[in-house]
């Protein structure tokens, strides 16, 4: 070999023999962060998926409590009613409508309860009062 291919390998050489890879440490600890991160990720994408899950169960609940108060109130009043017939429910969840006088009043109001439950367990409850007119 000529010398300038000799002094140009033996700077390559010099070059390469200054740096290191990386070590099994660094690996390790590169690994763990990506790690750690990644199971947070998890762990957010699954309070964000419960969080969603119960806000829907909750607008499912505030939407039937809604129309059958006003289903209620479309209906003939009644004085002597202890209860309305519910409107049809999705799979899963429960209406009931509890009638009750209100006191210190005429005759011609009444207190409505509506309570959604959702598996047996209450949701919602919503009152509002329904007038003879």
């Amino acid at each position: 070999m000529t010398g300038k291919v000799r002094r140009l390998l033996a700077q390559i050489k010099n070059r390469a023999q200054g740096q290191r890879g990386l070590g099994l440490v660094e690996t390790l600890v590169a690994v763990a962060i990506l790690g750690t991160s990644v199971v947070a990720f998890g762990v957010a994408l699954s309070a964000g998926s419960i969080a969603v899950g119960e806000q829907d169960e909750e607008v499912v609940a505030q939407g039937l409590a809604q129309s059958q108060l006003e289903y209620v109130k479309s209906c003939a009043y009644d004085a002597g009613a202890s209860t309305y017939p519910a409107e049809a429910a999705p799979e899963g969840y429960t209406i009931s409508v509890g009638v009750s006088s209100v006191p210190n009043t005429d005759a011609d109001i009444q207190k409505i309860t509506v309570t959604i439950l959702r598996d047996g367990e209450n949701v919602l409850t919503v009152e509002d009062y329904k007038v003879n007119r």
